[in-house]
């Protein structure tokens, strides 16, 4: 700003332009550059790479101001981010106050941003279905509903990003949906970018659910196979998930329109099938598992949930376990998949009975982050270091290529 006392930098819908650089004050470069360190608490990146700040300035006396444009007025996570970056801010020298202004993207500024969002891929185009893409897709799948399996699917997501590892979890399970009340989201909501959604954070993760889209808690999902289809196609296009190192989707039980979508859909999905001991329930488990052979879709082993509950005796203080569900299903279901597929298909884990786990679902609270050090939790730990230590194999996954006779 020429004849003007403060230094100032403005940032377009592209690049800074640093309109009045020619002071060439350093503390304006110094506060753009401490932005830089300052990630959008949704997208994950900072806002300096998205464009988001519209504004620095600094007076005589180094009080500055900066502008910060949100994709939209409503963003959840805006006091979050206001935080962040009057912190970032106040740090640099020669800055005596800071002030932080939260603005509104433009609609030309937002179409520049999901251009950039999206890269080079398409609009309606499923990223993890796409050659070359490093996400781990492990869709959570059970025979038979009451086995717990979005339990487990919520605290194998927790287990495996308190390893360090992103994570994305997409509750696909549209009429039954758990997720958002297991993870204490049940009031949470996406916050739309145009046609473009982004995932709710939380716990370390980022999720999604068709229960985080309705009116009211209350509200039936009342569709049919088409619009089904058509919703999973959104939920994995249309939202903008990121960088994963894994996405866990949580289907619904039994071998209907979902997991038959989903495989044409993620055919490089890999799939854990969930069951409990007792026979009936690892008899459907293995449907499950045949269906994920039927769509070609690489089956990464059997979780037995419910395995036996542990008991103290008053006097002794021995402990024992009781299995109350019975033994040896969830190893039954592995061999019948391995016979029937024809690869080994490994029992990965047993997760004992936990009052914790149950309640931590129904409060919010789940139990990986609540009571690490129980039972129930140590099992759901080792499972996910055990899915995080095996290299991604050829073995079962469709390589689309036809023999040839010569």
């Amino acid at each position: 700003r020429p004849g003007s006392r403060r230094a100032s930098c403005r940032i377009g819908p592209t690049v800074c332009r640093q309109v009045s650089m020619s002071t060439e004050n350093p503390v304006v470069k110094a506060i753009a550059d401490a932005l830089s360190h300052v990630n959008d608490p949704e997208i994950k990146r900072p806002i300096t790479d998205l464009n988001m700040i519209d504004e620095i300035t600094v007076d005589e006396q180094g009080r500055a101001f900066v502008r910060i444009l949100l994709t939209v007025a409503g963003c959840p996570l805006k006091t979050k981010l206001r935080e962040q970056a009057t912190e970032a801010v106040r740090s640099v020298d020669g800055v005596t106050s800071v002030s932080v202004e939260l603005g509104t993207m433009t609609d030309e500024q937002r179409d520049a941003l999901k251009v950039q969002l999206r890269g080079d891929v398409p609009e309606r185009v499923i990223p993890f279905a796409q050659p070359g893409n490093t996400t781990k897709v492990i869709a959570v799948s059970s025979g038979k509903g009451g086995v717990g399996k979005s339990s487990v699917t919520v605290n194998l997501a927790l287990a495996l990003a308190q390893l360090g590892r992103e994570v994305g979890l997409l509750d696909a399970d549209i009429y039954g949906h758990s997720v958002p009340d297991m993870l204490g989201l049940g009031d949470a909501h996406p916050t739309p970018l145009d046609d473009m959604l982004l995932p709710v954070p939380g716990l370390g993760i980022k999720s999604i659910s068709i229960g985080m889209m309705k009116p009211n808690k209350s509200d039936v999902i009342a569709w049919r196979g088409p619009i089904l289809d058509r919703a999973l196609t959104q939920l994995l296009a249309d939202v903008h998930w990121g960088d994963l190192d894994y996405l866990l989707i949580d289907l619904p039980p039994g071998t209907g329109d979902i997991a038959m979508s989903l495989g044409q859909k993620l055919p490089n999905a890999e799939v854990l099938v969930v069951t409990t001991p007792q026979q009936a329930a690892s008899e459907v488990a293995e449907r499950a598992g045949t269906m994920a052979g039927i769509m070609q879709q690489r089956v990464l082993g059997v979780v037995e949930n419910m395995s036996w509950l542990e008991v103290t005796a008053p006097k002794s203080r021995e402990t024992f376990r009781v299995e109350l569900f019975g033994t040896g299903g969830g190893q039954k279901a592995a061999d019948a998949l391995s016979e029937r597929l024809g690869t080994t298909i490994p029992l990965l884990g047993q997760i004992p009975l936990d009052v914790e786990l149950r309640s931590g679902g129904d409060d919010g609270d789940p139990i990986v982050i609540t009571h690490p050090d129980s039972p129930a939790a140590e099992a759901i730990t080792e499972l996910a270091k055990t899915i995080d230590a095996r290299p991604r194999g050829l073995v079962g996954i469709n390589l689309g290529v036809q023999p040839v006779s010569h």
